[in-house]
């Protein structure tokens, strides 16, 4: 069966890792991207000069007619997709729940938790027995903050992430029966850009010392365990969640 890969946020950080990871082994992938376009037409470069098959697509998550047209111009570009990574994701600048307003907060789900419910509803419509598919493997990015809280940095992300693992629970009971495994990876501090969009570039550095292993994670060290969960070797593996943190 051809392998067809979906991987949200796939321009850069996480998200590039496991485009990278899992074009090398033998997907055709598509990588949603919001708005640096450059960077992901650079990857799709990159992935095709190996060998590989990729394409790139402007999508905002958050908004239920661009999931829609990315999994039609799957459809229509690579064939049906037999697995999906929500790996989008957002947060805003660090500060206390007494100083957010609900638009951010508003924000942070629509991406983080409506995007991801979204995307695994298209999947789930082309990939379970229910439907005609083949069945297939959803691997959901949470987060260490979601036990850990992100007190004075962003508990509203942190929320977002706990949802995520609730969300990962009970679709991966509701579709397993249909073919379709539902796991999550739990990533700790990893060198990303994402701890620039919260006001600290240099967060890995600040925290690192805090973590067992004293230092921070990389975005590849992630992506393998994505790409594991979504692997044959993982066939009875669902609804679980691995911690990538360094033991954090």
């Amino acid at each position: 069966m051809k392998k067809v890969l979906i991987v949200t946020g796939g321009g850069r950080g996480i998200g590039a890792a496991i485009a990278r990871l899992a074009a090398a082994d033998g997907y055709a992938v598509c990588l949603s991207y919001l708005s640096n376009q450059a960077a992901a037409d650079e990857l799709v470069a990159s992935i095709a000069a190996k060998g590989g098959v990729a394409l790139a697509v402007q999508a905002d998550v958050a908004v239920e007619q661009d999931v829609v047209r990315l999994f039609g111009q799957v459809d229509a570009s690579l064939g049906r997709v037999t697995a999906l990574v929500n790996n989008a994701g957002i947060l805003e600048r660090q500060g206390r729940v007494e100083d957010m307003d609900a638009a951010r907060i508003g924000r942070i789900f629509a991406t983080n938790v409506i995007g991801s419910f979204i995307c695994a509803r298209e999947a789930i419509r082309r990939m379970s027995t229910r439907h005609g598919g083949a069945g297939g493997a959803i691997v959901n990015l949470s987060s260490r903050a979601s036990r850990l809280g992100a007190p004075g940095e962003y508990v509203d992300y942190a929320a977002s992430k706990g949802a995520i693992d609730t969300f990962t629970v009970g679709l991966a009971k509701e579709v397993a029966a249909e073919g379709i495994r539902v796991n999550a990876v739990s990533p700790g501090v990893i060198y990303t850009d994402i701890h620039a969009s919260g006001g600290e570039p240099g967060r890995v550095e600040r925290v690192k010392d805090a973590i067992p292993m004293r230092r921070g994670g990389t975005a590849e060290e992630v992506a393998r365990a994505v790409l594991w969960l979504l692997s044959d070797a993982a066939s009875y593996t669902t609804g679980a969640s691995i911690d990538v943190a360094g033991g954090r």
